[in-house]
Order: C-alpha cells, then sequence, then structure tokens
C-alpha cells in the first residue's frame, strides 16, 4: 500500500514538474513587449496570470456565458459558474486548447452547439461533471485522453459516440441515471486505449458487457447487480481493481471460479449479501467483505493453495499475496482463526 502511494506521488511529481516546465519554457520566451498584449486580450471576467501564461481562470465568476478565449490558452477553467451554452464563437481562435473544466454548471445537451466539441482538435481532458446532460455528448474530440461526465442526468449512450476515442484513457459516468439497455454490446467499441471506467451509482442491474480488454480498474458501486457471469473476467485479462461495493450479489450469483482470477490485486465487496468467502486467488493482495452476511471463516477452505502444499514451499514459493482482509459488519466472532494466519503469511492487517 505504502509503495503505491509513493509511485502514485511520483507519477504526479513527475506529470506537475512537466507541466510546469512547459509553461515556464513559454514564459521564459515571452519578453517584455508581448504583456501588454497578453494583459489587453486577457477576458475582463477571467484571470490570466502572468507566470502561466497558457492558463485561463474563468471559474467562480457567475458567468452564463463563454468569454472569447484568446488563442495561447491550452488549460480553461470555467467551473462553478452558470453557463448554459456552449456554442463555436467562443472559441473560434483558441485551436490549441488542451484541458477545459466546465463542472458545476448548467449546461444541457440541447444546450452544445452542433460539432463544437469536436472541433477542438487537440482537446485532450474535458470535465463536464455536476451539470444537467441527459445523454453522452457527441461528436467528441478524437484525441481525447480523459472524459469526466459525473453526476450529470445521463441515461442514454448515442451508438458509436466512443468509436473514434482510441486514446481515451478515463472514463467516468458515475453517478448518472444509466439502466442495463443504455449499455449495448457494442458502447463501449472502440476505446482501444481504456484503462478505468467508473459506472457506479447508476441503475445496473447486470454487469455491463464488453468491457474494453484493456480495462484496469473496473468501478460499479452503489448499483443493483446481483449476478456475474460465467468467465467474464477472461474478457478483461488485465483487471486489477475491481469494485462492487453496494449491490445484491449472493453467494448464488457468484459462479465458482468467478473472481479466482490471476489479474484481480484489490477485490471490493463490501455491503452485498454474501454469507460465505468466495473463491479467490493467491495474487490477490486487498479484499473487502464488510457488511455482508457472513457468520464464519474457515482459512483452509479460502485458501486458494493447500495450506500442505504451502508448508513445502516456504517463503519462497507461490504462497498467498493477500496483505489486507476486512470482514467487519458480518456475523463473525473473534478471534481469527489460526488457519487464515497459516494460509495468509503476508497479512498486515485484519479488520474483524
Amino acid at each position: 500500500m505504502i509503495l503505491k502511494v509513493y509511485t502514485s506521488l511520483l507519477l504526479l511529481f513527475l506529470v506537475n514538474s512537466v507541466w510546469t516546465r512547459t509553461v515556464r519554457q513559454v514564459y521564459d520566451d515571452l519578453g517584455p513587449d508581448h504583456w501588454s498584449h497578453y494583459t489587453s486580450e486577457c477576458p475582463q471576467e477571467c484571470f490570466c496570470p502572468p507566470s502561466f501564461p497558457n492558463a485561463l481562470y474563468c471559474d467562480n465568476k457567475g458567468l452564463k456565458e463563454i468569454p472569447p478565449i484568446p488563442a495561447r490558452i491550452w488549460y480553461l477553467y470555467l467551473q462553478n459558474n452558470q453557463i448554459e451554452t456552449l456554442s463555436e464563437k467562443p472559441f473560434v481562435n483558441a485551436t490549441h486548447l488542451r484541458w477545459i473544466n466546465l463542472n458545476k454548471n448548467k449546461i444541457t445537451n440541447s444546450g452544445i452547439e452542433s460539432g463544437v466539441l469536436s472541433k477542438l482538435k487537440r482537446l485532450l481532458y474535458l470535465f463536464l461533471e455536476d451539470n444537467e446532460l441527459e445523454e453522452v455528448p457527441a461528436p467528441l474530440p478524437v484525441g481525447l485522453e480523459q472524459l469526466r461526465l459525473a453526476r450529470n442526468k445521463i441515461s442514454r449512450i448515442p451508438e458509436g459516440v466512443f468509436s473514434h476515442l482510441e486514446n481515451l484513457t478515463m472514463l467516468d459516468l458515475h453517478q448518472n441515471s444509466l439502466l442495463d439497455s443504455a449499455l449495448q454490446s457494442d458502447t463501449f467499441q472502440g476505446l482501444n486505449s481504456l484503462m478505468q471506467l467508473n459506472i457506479a451509482k447508476n441503475s445496473l442491474k447486470k454487469m455491463p458487457l464488453s468491457i474494453p480488454s484493456n480495462t484496469l480498474q473496473l468501478f460499479l458501486d452503489n448499483n443493483s447487480i446481483e449476478v456475474i457471469p460465467e468467465n467474464y473476467f477472461s474478457a478483461i485479462p488485465k483487471v486489477t481493481f475491481l469494485r462492487l461495493n453496494y449491490n445484491k450479489l449472493s453467494d448464488d450469483g457468484i459462479p465458482p471460479n468467478g473472481f479466482n482470477v490471476s489479474s484481480i490485486l484489490d477485490l471490493q465487496l463490501s455491503h452485498n449479501q454474501l454469507t460465505k468467502i468466495p473463491p479467490i486467488n493467491a495474487h490477490l493482495e486487498h479484499l473487502h467483505l464488510d457488511h455482508n452476511k457472513i457468520k464464519s471463516v474457515n482459512g483452509t477452505q479460502i485458501c486458494p493453495v493447500s495450506i500442505a502444499l504451502e508448508e513445502d514451499y516456504g517463503y519462497y514459493g507461490n504462497i498467498p499475496r493477500l496483505r489486507y482482509l476486512r470482514l467487519d459488519g458480518n456475523e463473525i466472532q473473534p478471534p481469527i482463526p489460526l488457519d487464515i494466519m497459516i494460509c495468509f503469511r503476508l497479512l498486515q492487517a485484519v479488520v474483524i
């Protein structure tokens, strides 16, 4: 866990360093004569920081319309306003936009001018969370890497809307109004680079169809899913983080080896209706089973390898890698069974 945190922090530091260096390079290339021009073209409703000439801050200004965006802008912040429409006019000169944050506005699908988003050819990040969208906007810029649409009213995904987004790595659709019927077998077709898919807090009763095969993180919390289809995860062989908290999974809804998948390192099944621990793979590192209906735990039965065989291999063999096990909120009485500790020798924390 600590290693993952350090890795994430290092990645964040490197990304910020590259971004800062890019901005600083632009800043250093600008002579004094340029600054009067940049100041004059800055929209009066917004803030243009002299040290970051590629960024335009128009957030928290009570705006109802988007002001004209200068050509130099890469990063545009428009969150927390009253914007209802997206038209082409403000973006005529903004041909270098990489990042647009439009979270917490009042944008509807009817308020988005046809083709306005797809014309932003260099856009990589589009944030439209907390608006009033009823469907995924289309068409979208083909170069998008992240699309965040959480907390809207989306109940429909237009056919083919994602088919050309080959660079998209993150799609966030959580807390919308999606039913099973909205997710067809070809809905996610074309998302060949997708790594994270978040469909939590919708109204799904079934596992979504045809998840892109490169998906690493799949978040399906707070739905009404009852069944995991047989061999469901064979189609997404790289899935590492799987969250199914707050669903309606029971023992009968999980195939015998439904979660015995070597790629899964973090499995979250909290707040379901399980009465026993499902079979897991020896590679699993974090298992969340709190707030189910589990009454007892038998380490010999749930151990993914034979305990006798594990004794022969010792610490240098293929011993289970489970490090964190959460079982609180069930009907299990302490102490922790000894065979749990014998099987899972790498356990660092057990919550019971």
